[in-house]
């Protein structure tokens, strides 16, 4: 029997009503393991409603009594690691080590979160005149929403969710319905953590349930990971409803090598950056540019140890890499590396076509690897998000930086070399809001915020760190000014009461 995923609204399961479902397969088998529902307008609508008349209490309850909370949530995340993790791998595809990683990094956050009361710390200026003072405070907003990707379907509503309860809002997360059950998951490890029923609501589906939570008045802000245009849309969408948002986009994320470099130590990090993941992450590196006349000593490194890659389903142990998300997502990433020689790229490796045995079915691809790759090429230009590594040659450091700096995108980039000054001048002058000086992936650990630049990110605020306890709250300011005692009115009596 097919398993139904259904909402979460107002701390327990609702049935859809709307009577549309999507179909969520098992990528390595590519059947239709379970059925998700999509909900109406009114579904939303009803997600809405309940988080705003859950804020009315949640809004006031004691930063002691948020923390206590998120405090049980994280040891029931903890216990709970490996059961979110196969869920992740049966409707993502990933292997299980990739999973478990997933769960760590929104555990990171979590932490965050249950340290709140700092960041929530507000300003006191004594004495700004005569007996006047000004503070400046943070309130939360009221109900914000989460809009999330496949490819991390634990660790991206992590990044939102915990912040936003913490601040004292009510969340409504719309996860994709390509992988919806880790969501389904968490809310129950929030219920049972002891969080006041509405706080945190799921609602599954489509455009329908997005425009709606892009439209809906009492919704205040949204939080969105995902491509490019699609953050685009959300951005322009929530901004002319009159809510704040953070919309991340997609990328095309640059390692720079230089002569200078330790090679094995740059293969190592291009082969783990480009291909962990099957490559599905918005952090993996998707292009090396060598500088100098390493390219060829480079290329066959990255070769050597890409072909000793082990694929197969994500929850054989020995598996090292899993499928893609579906065969749709699985044939658009074969044709950037079909049509790439006829662009001018050399195929180092060719990964499309791949199977495994037992599985014919499975949304399989190999690893490829193209050299030599023009500027102009597809392969290039958009955002794969498979195992497809593009190596770009230039003669200088000026060069690469120039090449990195034309890409519309500027999620995160890396230099890999032995040499300060030049990774240095690389920090200053490369154009992307995450920088890695010989780390592959510059994700930044929970109390820094995450986000790019240009292309790669629509509104003001990264999210979590201090940027997310930033777009959760709004600042106010309080003046004040008490009368001093002793202009209180004759005949009041300010010590203790006489006994008679």
């Amino acid at each position: 029997m097919t398993k139904i995923v259904n909402h979460w609204i107002g701390g327990k399961s609702v049935d859809g009503t709307s009577g549309n479902f999507g179909p969520v397969t098992d990528p390595a088998t590519g059947a239709v393991t379970t059925k998700v529902a999509f909900a109406s307008v009114d579904e939303v609508d009803a997600a809405v409603q309940t988080a705003k008349d859950a804020f009315v209490t949640w809004g006031q309850a004691s930063l002691a009594k948020r923390t206590e909370i998120l405090f049980k949530f994280r040891a029931l995340l903890d216990a709970n690691r490996d059961a979110i993790a196969e869920l992740i791998t049966a409707e993502h595809g990933k292997v299980h080590s990739d999973a478990l990683g997933e769960v760590a990094r929104g555990l990171e956050i979590v932490d965050l979160a249950c340290g709140i009361s700092v960041q929530l710390k507000g300003e006191l200026s004594t004495q700004v005149a005569t007996r006047v003072d000004v503070s400046s405070i943070r309130q939360p907003l009221g109900v914000v929403a989460g809009i999330t990707p496949f490819n991390f379907p634990a660790m991206v509503p992590m990044w939102m969710f915990p912040m936003a309860i913490a601040c004292g809002n009510t969340f409504v997360l719309k996860p994709s319905e390509k992988d919806p059950s880790a969501a389904i998951k968490i809310a129950e490890l929030l219920a049972e953590a002891g969080l006041p029923d509405g706080v945190f609501n799921v609602v599954h589906g489509d455009k329908v349930a997005v425009d709606r939570l892009l439209e809906h008045p009492d919704v205040k802000a949204v939080s969105f990971v995902g491509s490019t245009p699609i953050a685009r849309y959300i951005h322009t969408t929530a901004a002319a409803h009159h809510k704040r948002v953070q919309a991340l986009g997609g990328a095309k994320n640059h390692m720079l090598v230089l002569p200078d470099a330790d090679l094995d130590a740059a293969a190592d990090a291009a082969v783990s950056a480009a291909y962990g993941s099957a490559g599905e992450r918005c952090m993996a590196i998707s292009a090396v540019v060598a500088v100098g006349a390493i390219g060829d000593e480079l290329v066959e490194k990255i070769r050597e140890r890409a072909e000793k890659i082990k694929i197969g389903p994500g929850n054989d142990p020995t598996s090292e890499m899993g499928p893609l998300i579906t065969a749709v997502h699985r044939d658009k990433v074969a044709s950037y590396v079909e049509g790439a020689a006829a662009e001018g790229c050399e195929v180092v490796l060719d990964g499309t076509g791949y199977t495994v045995e037992g599985f014919e079915d499975g949304h399989w691809i190999g690893i490829s690897l193209l050299d030599k790759v023009p500027t102009s090429a597809k392969a290039y230009t958009d955002e794969i998000f498979g195992p497809v590594l593009c190596v770009l040659r230039v003669d200088t450091y000026e060069e690469g930086v120039a090449l990195i700096n034309s890409s519309p995108f500027g999620n995160g980039t890396a230099i890999f070399t032995r040499d300060g000054g030049a990774a240095r001048r690389f920090q200053l002058e490369i154009e992307a809001g995450m920088v890695g000086v010989n780390v592959p992936i510059p994700v930044p650990v929970g109390y820094h915020s995450f986000g790019g630049w240009k292309d790669s990110l629509f509104g003001d605020h990264h999210i979590y760190g201090n940027d997310g306890t930033h777009f959760y709250t709004r600042g106010k300011v309080v003046t004040t000014r008490w009368p001093d005692p002793s202009e209180a009115p004759a005949g009041v009596d300010l010590g203790f009461p006489r006994n008679h």
